[in-house]
């Protein structure tokens, strides 16, 4: 059990449900969720485990900075070898590509998204643009699970994948000093990009989708931004590394949240469905941390 939670530690494994949400956000959006089931399961299958894989390469490439920072995590503690974190990562890299062209989306989207992962975890983490960098990453993958669908308007497509590939951006500049001593007036800024993004879902309606169906969308994008925006101040008011910590818990797996509201502009409430998401990753999110 020791090392299977060693291993789920590594993965960050209750994030991995934002991935899936996201999945289940665009097939709905696009209406091809349940004309083409088994395309969908694929591209669920590939997003997992390239997520996964960017979750293990991350601490791969980090293990010097974490044994010194953060030595109780897996890698530096000694509960993963540095040879089992290399071969799981090119394993479920691989494993996701093949599910990634077996679902027949967009190689360029899904090669894109390969790059951008290993690129910010290898190098542009640690630099200026790491944070559009991991944005960019949700913004590829949600345009390749986009194209999945055919005849989809592009301009609806590029929209969501924005808002979402947005609110990494901000949950990334927000969780960039979370274990030492954030500036108040950088997670105040690191906030306004993350509103600024769930704010755009109300932009939604201007995009002609086949069968709008949202009307409630306003409201529940109100109580969204307000049940977010609780924990973030409460960080920049005081920016000690517990309450920036929860800000950043609460932000990522707020995205299943936000998608699941996304839905219900295409499919009215049935899209809260996707909030089902919610509780496990909550309950796994008890025993393994996110960040």
């Amino acid at each position: 059990m020791t090392r299977l939670l060693a291993y789920a530690q590594l993965l960050r494994l209750p994030n991995v449900f934002t991935v899936v949400a996201d999945v289940l956000m665009a097939g709905l959006v696009g209406g091809a969720l349940f004309d083409a089931p088994g395309r969908f399961a694929l591209a669920a299958a590939a997003s997992c485990l390239l997520y996964l894989a960017g979750m293990a390469s991350n601490d791969i490439f980090d293990r010097a900075e974490d044994a010194k920072a953060r030595p109780f995590r897996p890698i530096p503690s000694g509960r993963v070898s540095l040879r089992n974190a290399v071969a799981l990562t090119i394993l479920l890299t691989v494993s996701g590509v093949i599910c990634g062209v077996l679902a027949d989306g967009n190689l360029w989207w899904l090669g894109g998204l390969v790059v951008a992962v290993f690129a910010y975890n290898a190098s542009l983490k640690h630099t200026a643009v790491g944070p559009i960098a991991m944005g960019s990453c949700r913004l590829l993958h949600l345009l390749f699970v986009f194209s999945l669908t055919e005849n989809f308007p592009a301009a609806v497509g590029w929209h969501v994948a924005g808002i979402v590939g947005v609110y990494i951006v901000g949950v990334t500049l927000f969780a960039r000093t979370e274990e030492f001593a954030s500036r108040p007036r950088d997670l105040a800024a690191a906030s306004a990009v993350m509103l600024l993004a769930v704010g755009a879902v109300l932009l939604l309606p201007l995009h002609e989708l086949p069968k709008p169906a949202g009307r409630a969308l306003p409201y529940l994008v109100v109580v969204y931004g307000v049940a977010l925006f609780v924990p973030l101040r409460s960080a920049v008011l005081d920016p000690r590394p517990t309450l920036v910590q929860a800000g950043v818990k609460r932000a990522i797996l707020g995205l299943i949240a936000l998608d699941a509201i996304i839905a219900t502009h295409a499919v009215g409430w049935p899209g809260l469905g996707i909030l089902g998401l919610y509780l496990p990753a909550r309950l796994l999110g008890r025993r393994v941390y996110s960040t």
